[in-house]
């Protein structure tokens, strides 16, 4: 069964066909699609703007969520409607654990208990060993979020932090946020601290390319690296996944920040679009790739990490050649006034030039889409 393209590749599509430059046709052909596809994916993106009715992909999607919320808040109830005893009390909220302790011998599990009622399992085992005050409960409770906010992107400091806890339900002063980062360590990797010398953080994968960048097929080995490029709305970043059996780009993901979901989004896309095992994803030691997300992406879809020494251009030199492609005719060739015309550049070269019309001299003077259909048909027959 085919592999839905990503919606990141779908808006830019969108985007490149309303421009009209080009007829339908061509447009279609030149991103490696069908004519029928870009029409009904231009229907989608009106009824998405507005332009036409009907039902829009974000209704849509609101309908399933709101399916699998009610589903959700039918098993808390049962929770609740058991606890309601409980919340009668005249102790209620001051509090609260007991009440788990309650659940938890009438044979429910203390982990659905904690998130229903909003406890974490490691604040109330906690409790049951030392209580502590609320000041230093609620303490607790916000170094457990930044740390997980700083753990999913070691770029974050302390005000990023502070700017990311309202989504984990906690609400604190930007000195507060500082002063328990401060005590904690939590600091961006690229703060510079008075009297502290900051090291690259340590590789979380071991160096299983060593500069052989060749592969006997596709989906062997990939590899990622994320360039910037300034416009006069600010910096635009691109994170891109290059199969090194042919060199093409087989995911990439474009943003206004460096943030890991860049490189997440990046991986992800390459995922959808191919069919891994095994495969080996080098990148260097950048924060993005470090994180946590990044790493459990490539856990759950049987990817192997590989990363590269400290400062060694040469240990990703066939990923840095590509950027380098890429600034020579696209970035350069003028001055970028919206990240938007620079994005759609960014994205029409790659997949109308780089992909089918630049020939390679490795690759037998064939683009990477006439190089891996013809293998591919030879692997087959």
């Amino acid at each position: 069964m085919p592999k839905a393209f990503p919606p990141e590749f779908r808006r830019d599509v969108v985007a490149v066909a309303r421009k009209r430059e080009a007829p339908i046709a061509q447009i279609a052909k030149d991103f490696g699609i069908s004519e029928a596809c870009l029409h009904r994916w231009l229907k989608i993106a009106d009824t998405d703007d507005g332009i036409r009715p009907g039902t829009t992909t974000t209704e849509s999607a609101e309908l399933r969520e709101l399916r699998k919320r009610n589903k959700l808040l039918e098993q808390e109830n049962e929770i609740l409607r058991r606890a309601a005893a409980y919340f009668a009390k005249e102790i209620f909220p001051k509090m609260m654990y007991p009440l788990v302790e309650d659940l938890a011998a009438d044979g429910i599990p203390v982990a659905v208990t904690c998130r229903v009622l909003g406890f974490s399992k490691q604040a109330f085992y906690a409790w049951k060993s030392a209580p502590v005050s609320r000041r230093e409960l609620d303490d607790a409770y916000l170094i457990n979020a930044a740390l997980d906010i700083h753990r999913d992107d070691p770029a974050f400091g302390h005000r990023f932090i502070a700017d990311e806890l309202p989504a984990h339900g906690i609400n604190a002063g930007l000195n507060r946020v500082a002063r328990l980062c401060s005590q904690q360590r939590i600091w961006s990797v690229f703060a510079k601290k008075r009297g502290l010398t900051r090291r690259a953080g340590p590789p979380v994968h071991d160096d299983l390319v060593r500069k052989q960048f060749t592969a006997t097929a596709a989906n062997r080995v990939w590899l990622t690296d994320i360039t910037e490029h300034p416009t006069g709305q600010g910096k635009l970043y691109l994170c891109a996944i290059k199969d090194v059996y042919s060199g093409r780009i087989v995911g990439y993901s474009i943003d206004s920040r460096m943030k890991a979901s860049l490189a997440v989004s990046a991986l992800r896309n390459a995922v959808r679009l191919r069919d891994p095992s095994g495969t080996i994803v080098h990148s260097d030691r950048g924060s993005q790739f470090r994180s946590r997300k990044f790493v459990k992406v490539l856990r759950d879809n049987g990817l192997a990490g590989s990363m590269g020494r400290v400062g060694a251009c040469g240990d990703n030199a066939a990923m840095e050649s590509f950027f380098a492609l890429l600034q020579k005719n696209v970035l350069d060739r003028q001055r970028w006034r919206t990240r938007e015309d620079l994005r759609l550049a960014i994205v029409t070269w790659i997949e109308k030039t780089y992909h089918r019309r630049r020939r390679q001299a490795r690759l037998g003077r064939l683009t990477p889409i006439e190089f891996e259909t013809i293998n591919r048909h030879a692997t087959a027959a």
